[in-house]
């Protein structure tokens, strides 16, 4: 029987995802939330929501269950997912686990007990060594990994002898901070491999079947970024093979629920190695679930209340191709660091063939306190050529205002001949990103655009205050200069924008007329284009086809830059993300060379090394470790000796 009521221990689009399981189940949902994250999107779709100190709080998480009389737990992934102590604190306080059992957990989870245990039950790893002495370590290039960690968090390539102390100096600080424990591992590093996992489902009656592949090769930093299913990459024969592999590894730790077995594949020979045992559902899942037709939720609830899995390996069957891509709240333009803000205007897509999993509600804040995954959407076509057209339509219609996005990276990724071919491999993303990255400058259209809706009449305004350019004669020309992320634009216009108006581009006069509101309709020289648009002070987004610009209005006698944007030449050292200080490096007073490093800055669990902008004195240094900061916030002056 399954239960009435089921305490989700997560946020953001995982928990809705839950959610909407246990809704159609009809089983009652819990929400738990910090004090920040009080009207999250997963709190109001819950039916019961319960305050916590912290998501990472297991005794809070476990007293919440009890206080609102949940008789399971699902953890969804991050946090608690993969903590073997939150599941046996769940147990003695009588509430069932939905995941695998604490022994799996603690044998999957450190990579080096896990990498022993499959090897003796015949499953090929990666050659590699364990704590202590990496330092000695001498393969290169290798991949150094914590232990107790996942999501790519904590991973650093070295290439050579002469990089490795740093390397293990920072991969153990990221593990401690992010998993609590720094033991490390290395590995030989793989050369252009395909990063393809399968999926395991195994219940307490001795069944455990595979759900095929999915492959992961897109990544940037380790972290997936678009995922398909099935891998253009596998045969049915190899897909059987590797899925025998993970059954293999699943049974050898007495693996209980979904999880999932990632494979390092060589790409040209399709040798396939262990790389570890993500033990609980993956953010990729519903490529899965839309090629099998399975609700993994559901199977994981079924099987945590001692059902028997309702069918066997021989009834699974993958039906078309499904692909993924992850909305990230970072800047391309800006090396892919974490953004934030609030979300003024939000437009998911609502189409056949697509599904979205999102956290994110009109009015809610993203900031640096949690990982930057905001959204994921998902399409399903008959064939993998449709999947991905399909996708990029679906992209399109997505808008996520207030808030820079990944969104134009990944359509521009989506869209690439090798990913379009499936030639896929792990560093991909890194060599094609380049060309992917959108050009910070305004297209002139979307300029035209902006400056009309400033040059509109303000609603209610007295005749006189109106820029229509009136007089005597032909109307005159006002100038807007817009203030974009790039620099100041200046546009001219004349007339009004909501009857007739001109605006002057590549120095010709273009008839231009505008229909104001959120869904704003722009139409220059007899051709109409739409954007989603929301003014937030003096501040104006535009979003269409996925990307997003931002104007505000520049006036004569301000600073050419925008606040807080100033380059490094003059000495000013600024945050570049929004975050905190988790390194000090220098001293006041010190003498530092160009490009020595400064400060750490952290946020969303990744590190960003802020160094010097020239040769000098560290003159000023108004931070100290942990201390937040906001984007583009003074870290530090660099004087040059000559000044």
């Amino acid at each position: 029987m399954l239960f009435d009521r089921v305490l989700i221990a997560n946020r953001g689009e995982i928990a809705v995802r839950i959610a909407r399981t246990l809704r159609r189940l009809g089983i009652t949902s819990v929400a738990v939330h910090t004090p920040s994250d009080a009207d999250a999107r997963h709190v109001r779709e819950a039916d019961l929501a319960l305050e916590v100190p912290r998501y990472l709080d297991a005794e809070a998480m476990a007293g919440a269950a009890l206080a609102s009389g949940a008789k399971a737990v699902h953890p969804g992934y991050g946090f608690l997912a993969e903590n073997a102590a939150f599941a046996r604190l769940c147990a003695e306080a009588g509430v069932v686990f939905v995941g695998p059992p604490a022994g799996a957990i603690d044998a999957m989870g450190d990579k080096i007990r896990a990498k022993a245990t499959v090897s003796a039950a015949g499953v090929p790893v990666v050659p590699g060594a364990a704590e202590p002495g990496l330092e000695g370590w001498r393969d290169f290039p290798a991949l150094i990994k914590p232990s107790a960690g996942g999501g790519g968090k904590g991973m650093v390539l070295v290439r050579s002898a002469a990089e490795l102390p740093d390397a293990l100096e920072s991969a153990r600080r990221t593990a401690r901070a992010a998993f609590g424990d720094g033991t490390l591992l290395i590995e030989r590093y793989v050369e252009n491999p395909r990063h393809i996992e399968i999926q395991v489902l195994a219940d307490t009656h001795g069944n455990v079947v595979h759900l095929g592949e999915r492959e992961c090769s897109l990544q940037r930093r380790h972290q997936k970024i678009i995922e398909e299913a099935p891998s253009p990459f596998v045969p049915a024969g190899m897909r059987a093979r590797m899925g025998a592999a993970a059954v293999e590894a699943a049974r050898s730790v007495g693996y209980v629920g979904a999880g999932t077995v990632e494979f390092i594949v060589d790409g040209a020979s399709g040798a396939y190695h262990f790389m570890e045992m993500n033990t609980r559902l993956q953010v990729e899942h519903p490529v899965t679930e839309l090629v099998t037709g399975l609700d993994l939720v559901e199977l994981q609830l079924r099987v945590a209340a001692g059902e028997a899995l309702p069918f066997g390996q021989e009834d699974v069957r993958l039906d078309g191709h499904a692909v993924e891509a992850r909305v990230y709240a970072e800047d391309p333009a800006r090396g892919f660091l974490p953004t934030g803000g609030r979300v003024l205007a939000l437009r998911e897509p609502a189409r056949d063939g697509v599904r979205v999993d999102s956290g994110l509600v009109e009015g809610g804040v993203v900031g640096s306190e949690f990982d930057p995954m905001l959204s994921k959407v998902i399409a399903w076509a008959p064939d993998r050529r449709t999947a991905l057209a399909t996708l990029d339509r679906a992209l399109a219609e997505t808008a996520v205002l207030g808030v820079v996005t990944n969104i134009p990276f990944l359509r521009a990724l989506a869209a690439h001949p090798s990913v379009v071919a499936g030639e896929l491999d792990t560093g991909l993303v890194e060599r094609a990103s380049p060309g992917l990255v959108p050009d910070e400058t305004p297209p002139a259209e979307v300029l035209a655009a902006a400056a009309l809706v400033f040059h509109a009449r303000p609603r209610g305004a007295d005749p006189w205050e109106v820029t229509d350019g009136w007089r005597i004669g032909e109307r005159a020309w006002t100038t807007w200069r817009l203030e974009s992320r790039d620099g100041v634009h200046p546009i001219q216009v004349r007339g009004l924008p909501e009857e007739s108006a001109d605006v002057l581009i590549d120095g010709a006069a273009v008839p231009a007329r505008i229909r104001p509101g959120a869904d704003l309709a722009v139409t220059l020289g007899g051709r109409t284009a739409r954007y989603l648009c929301v003014r937030d002070g003096d501040t104006l987004w535009l979003g269409r086809d996925g990307a997003s610009w931002t104007f505000t209005r520049h006036l004569i006698g301000d600073p050419g830059d925008r606040a807080g944007a100033a380059t490094a030449a003059d000495g000013v050292v600024r945050s570049p993300m929004p975050g905190t200080v988790l390194v000090v490096k220098a001293q006041q007073g010190e003498r530092v060379s160009q490009g020595q490093p400064l400060l750490i800055v952290e946020a969303m669990k990744m590190e960003h090394t802020v160094t010097a902008p020239h040769d000098g004195v560290v003159s000023e240094l108004p931070v100290r470790a942990g201390q937040p900061v906001d984007m583009d916030a003074v870290l530090a002056v660099v004087t040059s000796e000559e000044a």
